[in-house]
């Protein structure tokens, strides 16, 4: 995919360390409507990675934890290596995107901070984490987490590679955040404390709907898109499904531990925002009776 270079006035970029911009609260609705990979062990057995946030390092303090980042600009750390600048362009295209929609809609937009790990323990704004739960959006400050070490085990473990595929990480945790803003978010965790019992099958849809939205910033972007890129985006989806995952783990299928959707609810969910360019669309995802 052929993203243009980042600009530094419309992105908030900083490290687990320091460093950056850090955005305030948001919210709202609006009529648009954790690739969340965590640790692939949590997607195996059925575990919220979210629920390991906060459990992580004992406890340790934060600035045990944390590698400071010593002031770092957005563009220093954007452009400390290959992964980070792609991540970067990613966001700046993202933010360019979903902008628009949410102000012809009337609704107040804050873009969400991207946050590189320095180290392999830090504090997230939903408590302590470690770079192993892989990328993942925390509510609670806004902020998408990216450990660009993951790109490569990704690729190596998951044999999902490609520019595509890393672009589609970050896209998918950018749907987590107009999750947050649209208020999404909210009505599944409420829903969940409600019916705990259907906790998981919630969480199943609220990732595919953040499928759909990574789906939806490619179709809107389609102009950029190169030969091969929906092959990588697809076979992304794919590789981590959560009946593959078990599958490849040696372990029986079972669709009561799912929380992110078999191989084949993710491709269809990406591949319906890929087509539609349409935000809408993805709303009939997390329709609740």
């Amino acid at each position: 995919m052929r993203l243009n270079r980042f600009n530094t006035n419309s992105i908030n970029v900083g490290t687990t360390g320091g460093g950056g911009r850090f955005p305030g609260g948001g919210g709202g609705k609006v009529g648009c409507g954790t690739i969340v990979i965590a640790i692939i062990a949590a997607l195996v057995f059925g575990v919220d990675p979210m629920q390991t946030i906060g459990m992580i390092g004992g406890s340790e303090t934060g600035q045990q934890i944390e590698q400071q980042a010593g002031g770092q600009t957005e563009e220093e750390i954007c452009t400390s290596n290959k992964y980070a600048l792609e991540t970067c362009n990613a966001l700046s295209s993202l933010n360019e995107t979903w902008e628009p929609v949410f102000r012809s809609a009337g609704v107040r937009f804050q873009q969400p901070m991207l946050k590189f790990a320095t180290s392999d323990r830090f504090r997230s704004g939903c408590g302590q984490a470690a770079s192993g739960m892989g990328p993942f959006y925390c509510p609670a400050d806004e902020g998408i987490y990216i450990d660009t070490r993951f790109y490569d085990t990704m690729e190596r473990q998951l044999g999902a590679g490609g520019d595509f595929a890393r672009y589609y990480v970050v896209a998918h945790e950018y749907g987590h955040h107009i999750q947050k803003l649209t208020g999404v978010a909210a009505q599944i965790r409420s829903l969940q404390q409600q019916r705990p019992g259907a906790s998981n099958q919630l969480q199943v849809l609220m990732e595919l709907q953040a499928d759909c939205y990574a789906g939806v910033w490619a179709g809107k972007n389609r102009n950029l898109i190169e030969p091969g890129d929906m092959e990588e985006g697809l076979r992304a989806a794919a590789s981590i499904g959560d009946d593959t995952l078990q599958r490849n783990a040696g372990q029986r299928v079972n669709p009561e531990g799912f929380t992110h959707g078999t191989s084949a609810q993710r491709m269809q969910a990406l591949k319906l925002g890929l087509d539609s360019a349409d935000d809408t669309q993805c709303d009939r995802i997390v329709e609740l009776r």
